[in-house]
């Protein structure tokens, strides 16, 4: 073997297995330092989703755990009263977080074919955060309500 080659470090099980580590922690976000959504993040979402609508209270309820146990399957669930119509509907609900890596958490798109404005689902959440609803109505209104979710556990932070 040449003086050279003793020089070069041979890259080996330890260092795959770091790098694979490194790789998990990455594509699960859990990277040190990786920016969390801000309240003026989840603000400039919503106002690009409701075309600067002034929001509105009432109409929207969101059922989420005071305390996530698991933060990685949050139950949710969104209701909006609206009598689904082909006049007056609900266009959309979008979950918003204030704490993960993107504001956005979830949208949902709605039709006047639905009976009922209503999405349940499950959201990963990063930390002790709140999360706000946005429905966007067919006439352009907007309403909004939020809740404070504690994670005890897990996340994706």
């Amino acid at each position: 073997m040449t003086k050279e080659a003793r020089k070069t470090p041979a890259f080996g099980r330890r260092d795959l297995l770091k790098a694979a580590g490194l790789g998990t922690l990455a594509v699960a976000g859990l990277v040190p330092g990786q920016a969390a959504a801000t309240p003026e993040d989840v603000a400039m979402q919503i106002d690009e989703v409701t075309k600067g609508a002034q929001l509105k209270k009432g109409k929207i309820k969101l059922d989420l755990p005071d305390i996530a146990e698991n933060a990685a399957t949050v139950r949710t669930t969104v209701t909006v009263d609206s009598p689904m119509t082909p006049d007056d509907y609900v266009k959309a609900i979008h979950l918003f977080g204030e704490g993960n890596p993107n504001p956005t958490i979830v949208t949902f798109n709605l039709t006047p074919n639905i009976a009922k404005a209503e999405a349940t689902t499950r959201i990963r959440l990063a930390k002790t955060q709140k999360v706000v609803a946005v429905a966007v109505m067919s006439d352009g209104s907007a309403y909004t309500t939020s809740k404070e979710v504690k994670v005890t556990i897990g996340g994706c932070g």
